[in-house]
C-alpha cells in the first residue's frame, strides 16, 4: 500500500478526521449536568457579562486557538479552496495539542476577498485566545494579518510567513557559530521573493544581518531598482530591491556566505555552491524538492557545507512545528495582546541554544538512533524533543512581559515546572524530587562510569546542580567519550584499578571474612568490580549514594551493595518500587524486583518503605495490600498473609499513614467500590501505594499498567538499604539514571 492509500485509510478510519471534543469536567450525574449546562451555567455567564476578562477564568478561551484558512495557498497543492484544506487545518490542530497541549477549532472560510475574510475572523474574537492564520496566498496574507493584528486584542500569527523565518533564523544562528562567522558580516542571497522569503529576510535583519547585505531574487532575477519592472514589485518585496546591478540568481549567489532557498526545486546548481564563500550555509527549503539536493550540495566542494532543507529524510529539517505551538503557548499563558518581533527573536534564540545541549535518549531513539550532536549535521532541535516546550514558551512569555504586552505575569522557573507537568504526571512528580535535590547536592558514585549513558547522566546531574557525580571507570576512556559527545564538563573520575585503597580492602575483608572472602580476594574484588568498589566508597562515607546496574543483570548488580552496605537497621529486606504515573494519579507499586514470596512480616516492612518513598514525592500515602479476596471473603494461607500484615501495621503505634487490606485491585483503586461496599475501610480515598503479595504479581501488574494502561514508570527505586543505593535496569535511558540519582540525593539529605 502506497503513502496516499495509507493516508486515506488513516483519515477515513472511524471516527473520520483527526480531532474530537473531549469534556474536562465530570458529566456522570444529574448534578454534573446541571452544573455544566442549565441552570448552573448562568452563574459564569453573569460573571463574564460583568467582566469580559472572566472568560479566561470560566471558559477554555485561554487555551483555545483558531486555525483559520481559505485554502488559497496550501503547501504543495496551491489554491484548493476552503473545504479541501480542512485535513490540513485539522492536522495543524493535532500538532498544537501534541506538542503544546493547546486546543484548536479549525475554521475554513469560503472567502477570497480580504475584507470579508478579515470581518469574519475579527467577529470570532470572543471565541479564541489566539488565531493562527494558515495557507493564505500572498500578497493578501500580509494585509489580512496586519489588519487583524490591529483589530483584535489576542495574538494573531500567520505561520507561513513567520514560522519558516523563526526556525531558519535559529538554524542560521547556529550555522554562523559553527562556521565561525559574525552575523553582521554575512552576505545573504535569497532564491525566492514570496511571502516566506520576504518574512525570512526581515527576520534575519532583526537577528543582526545588515539589510544591505541581503540580495533577493525572483523568477526574473535579482530584485533591483534598475529592473524595468521595479515599480511593479509588491510593497513587501520592494525594500529588498536595492541598488545592486541587475543579474541572475548565479550572480547573487557568487561570493555569498548564505543561500536561502524558498522557491522551486532544482534551481540551484553545484557550480553556484562552488562560487560561494568559504564554509557556505545553504538552506534549500523548497518542498517537496529542494533547490539543490542534499548530497549534491555537500559534494559540490571540499570544505564544510552547512545544509538545511524542508525535508525530514535529511539532517537539519526546517520544520515549523518547532515554532508555532510553543510561541502560542508562551503568548497564551501571559495573555499577550499580540506576537511581536521581540517574541519571535526570543523563540529563535531559545531554539538555537537548545540545539547546543545534550540530546535525550528518547529523542535519539525516536529518530532511529542516529547521532544527534551539535555540529553541521545538527543545528536545530528535533520536533519530538520535549524540552522545546519548556525552553521556547518561557522565552516567548518573558519577551512579552518585558515588552509590556502581557496582561498576566508568570514567575519563569515556576512556569517551566508547569510546562513540564503538561508533558506528563511523571515529570510533575519528579520535579518535586529534583527541586529537593538541587537544594543540597550530594556526591553520587556511578558504576559503569565509562559507559556513554552514565557519562551523559553525570553531565546532566552536574549541569543542573542535582548532584556531584563520581564516575567509576577508566579516566582516559571517560574523558575521550565526553569529548566525543561534545560535553563541556570536567567530571570526577575514579578508576578502581588505580585507586583501590587499603581502607576499602580492609573494610570489605572485615565485612565478608566469615562469608568466605580472603584479604587478597577483597582487594581483587575492588579492583575488577565497580559494584564492590562503589559500595565500599558509600559504606566508608566517601560518597553519599551509589547507582549501578546499567550493564549487569539486576540480581548480579544488587548482590555487592547488599553484601557491603546492607539493609537499614530497622529492616531485614529490601524491595523494588516503581512509581507509575497516569494523567491524573500516581501509584507506587511494590515489590516488583526483589522478593519472590515475602512473609506477612516482610510485607509489613515493604509497606512502611513504600509509604516513606511516597512522602519523598510529597504524596500522602494510602496503602493497600492486595490479594484476590476482599477483607476475608476467601480464607487460605495466601489471603491470610496480607491480612496479617495489615493487622501488624494497625497495631504498630509508629505507623502514621492509612493502610488496609487484604483487598482486590479494583477495590483499592476505584473510589466508588471502596466507599460504597466497604465503608469500614481505613482508606478515605483510592489507594496510591499498592503492595503485591509476591514478586510475580507485582512484576506482572506494573508491566501491564505501564504498557496497556499508558502509565509512565520511574524506578525501580530500591528501598530498605542502609545507605542510598539504586540498581538501574539494563537498557534504561539517561533520564532514568538522572531520576534515580535525584531520589538517591534526597535520601542522602534525609539521612
Amino acid at each position: 500500500m502506497g503513502l496516499d492509500e495509507d493516508a486515506l485509510e488513516y483519515h477515513e478510519r472511524e471516527p473520520p478526521g483527526k480531532l474530537e471534543i473531549a469534556t474536562t469536567k465530570p458529566t456522570n450525574t444529574q448534578r454534573d449536568l446541571s452544573l455544566a449546562y442549565s441552570p448552573g451555567v448562568a452563574a459564569p455567564c453573569r460573571k463574564i457579562d460583568e467582566n469580559p476578562d472572566d472568560a479566561y477564568k470560566y471558559t477554555a478561551k485561554g487555551n483555545l486557538v483558531g486555525v483559520v484558512s481559505n485554502g488559497s495557498a496550501v503547501l504543495g497543492l496551491g489554491d484548493i479552496g476552503a473545504q479541501a484544506s480542512k485535513p490540513v487545518m485539522e492536522g495543524k490542530g493535532v500538532l498544537f495539542k501534541r506538542f503544546a497541549d493547546i486546543d484548536v477549532f479549525d475554521i475554513e472560510l469560503e472567502h477570497s476577498e480580504v475584507d470579508a475574510f478579515v470581518e469574519s475572523v475579527a467577529a470570532m474574537e470572543p471565541t479564541f485566545g489566539g488565531v493562527n492564520l494558515e495557507d493564505i496566498k500572498a500578497p493578501e496574507c500580509f494585509e489580512i494579518e496586519e489588519r487583524l493584528r490591529e483589530r483584535m486584542d489576542v495574538p494573531v500569527f500567520h505561520d507561513d510567513q513567520h514560522g519558516t523565518a523563526i526556525i531558519s533564523g535559529a538554524a542560521l544562528l547556529n550555522a554562523a557559530e559553527i562556521a565561525g562567522k559574525d552575523l553582521a558580516d554575512l552576505e545573504v542571497a535569497f532564491s525566492g521573493a514570496g511571502a516566506a522569503a520576504v518574512s525570512c529576510a526581515k527576520f534575519y535583519a532583526s537577528l543582526g544581518i545588515p539589510h544591505e547585505n541581503i540580495t533577493m531574487c525572483d523568477i526574473d532575477g535579482v530584485l533591483s531598482q534598475e529592473r524595468a519592472d521595479a515599480g511593479e514589485l509588491s510593497e513587501h518585496a520592494e525594500p529588498f530591491a536595492q541598488g545592486v546591478p541587475e543579474g541572475e540568481l548565479a550572480d547573487a549567489v557568487a561570493g555569498a556566505d548564505v543561500l536561502v532557498g524558498l522557491s522551486v526545486g532544482g534551481i540551484v546548481s553545484p557550480e553556484m555552491i562552488r562560487s560561494m564563500a568559504d564554509d557556505p550555509i545553504v538552506f534549500a527549503m523548497a518542498n517537496p524538492d529542494p533547490e539543490i539536493g542534499y548530497e549534491e550540495a555537500k559534494n559540490a566542494r571540499d570544505d564544510t557545507v552547512i545544509m538545511a532543507t524542508g525535508r525530514s529524510d535529511y539532517p537539519n529539517m526546517v520544520n515549523n512545528v518547532l515554532g508555532f505551538p510553543f510561541i502560542f503557548r508562551g503568548a497564551l499563558d501571559v495573555r499577550a495582546t499580540g506576537i511581536t518581533e521581540n517574541m519571535k527573536v526570543a523563540a529563535a534564540r531559545a531554539l538555537a541554544e537548545l540545539a547546543r545541549e545534550d540530546v535525550p535518549d528518547q529523542v535519539v531513539k525516536a529518530y532511529g538512533d542516529q547521532p544527534l550532536q551539535f555540529g553541521p549535521e545538527y543545528i536545530l532541535p528535533k520536533p519530538l524533543d520535549p524540552r522545546v516546550l519548556f525552553e521556547v514558551a518561557p522565552a516567548v512569555a518573558e519577551a512579552a512581559m518585558e515588552e509590556g504586552i502581557a496582561r498576566d505575569s508568570v514567575a519563569l522557573e515556576a512556569y517551566r515546572e508547569r510546562l513540564e507537568a503538561r508533558l506528563g504526571k511523571s515529570r510533575e512528580m519528579m520535579r518535586v524530587v529534583l527541586n529537593k535535590a538541587e537544594t543540597d547536592p550530594k556526591r553520587v558514585a556511578l558504576g559503569d562510569g565509562d559507559d556513554e549513558k552514565m557519562i551523559r547522566a553525570a553531565y546532566q546531574l552536574q549541569d543542573q546542580g542535582i548532584a556531584e557525580p563520581v564516575l567509576l571507570g577508566d579516566s582516559e576512556t571517560v574523558e575521550a567519550a565526553a569529548d566525543d559527545l561534545g560535553l563541556d564538563f570536567d567530571p570526577e573520575v575514579v578508576d578502581p584499578a588505580e585507586r583501590a585503597t587499603e581502607r576499602y580492602a580492609e573494610r570489605l575483608y572485615d565485612l565478608r571474612k566469615r562469608k568466605g572472602v580472603t584479604r587478597r580476594e577483597a582487594s581483587e574484588l575492588l579492583t575488577r568490580d565497580t559494584d564492590y568498589f562503589g559500595s565500599a566508597m558509600l559504606e566508608t562515607g566517601d560518597v553519599d549514594a551509589f547507582l549501578t546496574g546499567l550493564t549487569n543483570h539486576y540480581p548480579s548488580a544488587l548482590r555487592p551493595p547488599l553484601e557491603v552496605v546492607g539493609t537499614a537497621p530497622d529492616t531485614d529486606i529490601v524491595a523494588g518500587v516503581y512509581m507509575l504515573t497516569f494523567k491524573n494519579r500516581v501509584l507506587f507499586c511494590a515489590d516488583a524486583t526483589v522478593n519472590l514470596d515475602p512473609s506477612a512480616e516482610e510485607l509489613a516492612e515493604i509497606t512502611r518503605h513504600v509509604a516513606n518513598l511516597a512522602r519523598r514525592f510529597d504524596v500522602e500515602p494510602r496503602a493497600a495490600l492486595l490479594s484476590y479476596s476482599d477483607f476475608g471473603s476467601v480464607e487460605n494461607e495466601g489471603t491470610a498473609k496480607p491480612r496479617d500484615a495489615v493487622a501488624a501495621l494497625h497495631d504498630d503505634p509508629t505507623v502514621d499513614f492509612q493502610v488496609d487490606g487484604e483487598m482486590q485491585a479494583d477495590t483499592a483503586v476505584v473510589e466508588d467500590v471502596l466507599a460504597d461496599t466497604y465503608d469500614f475501610a481505613e482508606l478515605d480515598g483510592p489507594a496510591n501505594c499498592l503492595v503485591f503479595p509476591n514478586l510475580e504479581a507485582g512484576n506482572i501488574a506494573y508491566k501491564l499498567l505501564q504498557r496497556l494502561g499508558g502509565a509512565e514508570a520511574v524506578g525501580p527505586v530500591l528501598v530498605g538499604m542502609d545507605e542510598p543505593v539504586h540498581v538501574i535496569q539494563r537498557g534504561d535511558e539517561v533520564k532514568d539514571i538522572v531520576n534515580l540519582a535525584s531520589v538517591a540525593v534526597v535520601e542522602a539529605q534525609e539521612d
